[in-house]
């Protein structure tokens, strides 16, 4: 048995076992053979090889291996280094990273039309921004709701900012029914940001009631809005923004897209800044150096 060999037998315990690493909170590492080479020569080098030689000598099958003979091996190669479970974490994290970056980059580009130009979103602030910010929401999400003062702030103090709102009703049927409001007032001539700001800011559950009231407070019939929020164009642009959710793994909200990347969460308006100037800056939200 190989030295290469033996020393693979020892990671699959060591991550197994020590690492205790969770397949219902990650998916399976795809990782590729540089980075699995990587990791053998660190270890290789690491480890004691001539234990590793006494060791295949003595069991020519690795099925065979003695786990009161094998077991202390591992444990002597872990404690005298034991940052090798460190870097071998920080390893794989980054390589997870790297590949949902990759995955996401593929599925934005594959729906650029749908997520930046459908004509049935509402877009405020500049129209012609060098950089657009998508948020995919719900009227009754309390994130969304705490993130409500971070837009509107981005909104006032950029001037070259576009940002594109995506109904996003995921948590009731009462969200879908404001949704499908939202929906025929954005088509509308009025003011959408204060029609948004007043269902975020209501103090009850957002239902159709809430919104049809505040549609109505901006001028708009209530009966002509009930009668249409359940036309198959209504119904359209929201299954738009589930078929771009699902394509590209959004699950929750508030859910940011800018450039190339996907943000999860209400990260907050520093952070939310600081990636929109990396845009203008480099064309990444994360620029080397």
């Amino acid at each position: 048995m190989s030295r290469v060999t033996l020393v693979l037998v020892a990671l699959v315990g060591i991550l197994a076992g020590a690492l205790g690493y969770a397949a219902v909170n990650r998916p399976v590492p795809q990782t590729d053979a540089v980075a699995v080479q990587a990791l053998i020569d660190e270890a290789i080098s690491a480890y004691d090889a001539k234990r590793i030689m006494e060791a295949s000598a003595a069991h020519q099958d690795v099925a065979a291996i003695d786990p009161e003979t094998l077991n202390p091996l591992i444990e002597s190669y872990l404690m005298s280094d034991p940052k090798i479970l460190q870097r071998m974490s920080v390893a794989l994290d980054t390589t997870l990273q790297a590949e949902e970056r990759s995955q996401a980059m593929t599925a934005i580009a594959s729906m650029q039309d749908a997520i930046f130009n459908d004509p049935g979103q509402v877009v405020l602030g500049n129209p012609e921004g060098d950089v657009t910010l998508v948020e995919f929401f719900d009227y009754n999400c309390g994130y969304c709701r705490a993130a409500l003062p971070d837009m509107a702030t981005l909104l006032a103090e950029d001037p070259d900012l576009r940002v594109v709102l995506k109904e996003f009703p995921i948590l009731s049927n009462e969200s879908i029914d404001a949704a499908r409001v939202a929906v025929l007032v954005g088509d509308a001539d009025v003011d959408y940001w204060t029609f948004h700001e007043t269902l975020f800011t209501s103090r009850s559950q957002v239902d159709k009631q809430v919104a049809l009231a505040a549609a109505a407070d901006l001028g708009l019939s209530p009966v002509s809005l009930e009668l249409d929020m359940g036309t198959e164009a209504v119904s359209q642009t929201i299954q738009t923004s589930y078929e771009i959710a699902r394509a590209l793994n959004i699950t929750g909200t508030p859910t940011y897209i800018i450039g190339n990347e996907i943000i999860p969460g209400a990260i907050g308006l520093d952070e939310l800044r600081a990636r929109i100037a990396n845009m203008r800056a480099c064309g990444e939200t994360q620029c080397e150096g």
